[in-house]
């Protein structure tokens, strides 16, 4: 029994607006091991297609599955030790024909990093960039060759059907493992942190973006990726967020605001999950954030959500942030 993978399809000069095409043949999950360079996906919850260019291996800080060893004194919040446990994700691409329809992210997700120059706060990004852990990827196979369109799609990918392996038709180009190699110390995924409060779980994975001169100091940067899911059947809607950001100079910031990135996003059963990035910068190599969202239930009433805390670590070596989108 194949389950076959069929995909509306756009187009103004159709009447209806849409039609489905077939576009593939889902694949079975892969319970151990992981997904190879080239596997073409389906997000499980934000529903675009993808294909896999690597994996990362994160640790994943769960509040939700170590119990503090002993009861936590009140206004000590944070204090309790989690280990973290490996887990893998990946860096894919995104099918731009996908983007305008990815209702749940507050824009296309996108890799962004540190200008080139002297504008210390200046960044490029390249779009159609992502982060997915492996329980988020419904795999297919397809005999298109070129199945996914992306601008990076053929400069890091070749069409190499080997009909005596199970492996994806798809190799990766030289360009890149150059690219992959040069760029690692701003793409690499290394801590995952995650919690949940009244059946909202928030995950938080933090990226070090790297180090600017900005008036006689130095200012580091961090990017910061944030998913909210709502795991419970309640539609909610968030509100409110509140940031504490603890800077290794000893600062300490509190940042209070309106919803996020513009947006206050309704979680429902239909689409429970939302996910923004936004950035940070201290004038120290290290620190600490933390807060809490507030969510609204359907009749009115309000309750706070927990961010896990997280660091911001500066990476050891002091290599200079890329100098442009270049191969």
């Amino acid at each position: 029994g194949l389950c076959v993978l069929v995909w509306p399809v756009f187009g103004r000069n159709r009447p209806e607006g849409k039609v489905l095409e077939t576009v593939g043949v889902f694949e079975a999950l892969k319970q151990h091991g992981k997904y190879e360079t080239g596997q073409l996906f389906l997000h499980s919850v934000f529903g675009y297609r993808g294909i896999v260019l690597f994996p990362w291996h994160a640790r994943i800080y769960d509040r939700d599955i170590i119990p503090p060893i002993k009861p936590e004194p009140p206004g000590s919040h944070g204090s309790k030790e989690v280990k973290g446990r490996t887990h893998t994700y990946y860096q894919v691409l995104i099918d731009t024909r996908d983007c305008p329809h990815i209702s749940q992210r507050s824009q296309t997700e996108a890799v962004t990093f540190l200008a080139n120059h002297d504008d210390s706060r200046a960044l490029y990004a390249i779009p159609g960039l992502d982060y997915v852990s492996h329980e988020d990827i419904l795999p297919y196979n397809s005999t298109e060759q070129v199945p996914i369109q992306h601008e990076l799609f053929e400069r890091f990918l070749m069409f190499n059907p080997d009909k005596t392996t199970p492996a994806p038709p798809f190799s990766a180009r030289d360009t890149l493992k150059a690219w992959q190699e040069k760029n690692h110390p701003w793409l690499e995924l290394s801590d995952v942190h995650r919690e949940t409060t009244e059946n909202i779980r928030v995950t938080v994975i933090p990226f070090y973006m790297g180090m600017r001169d900005a008036q006689n100091s130095h200012v580091y940067w961090w990017r910061y990726c944030i998913r909210l899911e709502n795991m419970g059947s309640e539609v909610v809607q968030l509100r409110e967020r509140h940031w504490r950001i603890f800077s290794l100079s000893g600062t300490l910031e509190t940042v209070r605001g309106r919803g996020v990135v513009g947006r206050e996003p309704v979680l429902s059963k239909e689409q429970p999950a939302f996910q923004y990035s936004s950035h940070v910068s201290l004038q120290a190599p290290s620190g600490h954030m933390w807060g809490t969202f507030r969510i609204e239930r359907t009749d009115g009433s309000h309750f706070d959500v927990r961010i896990p805390p997280f660091s911001l670590e500066s990476n050891k070596d002091d290599k200079a942030p890329p100098a442009g989108y270049t191969f």
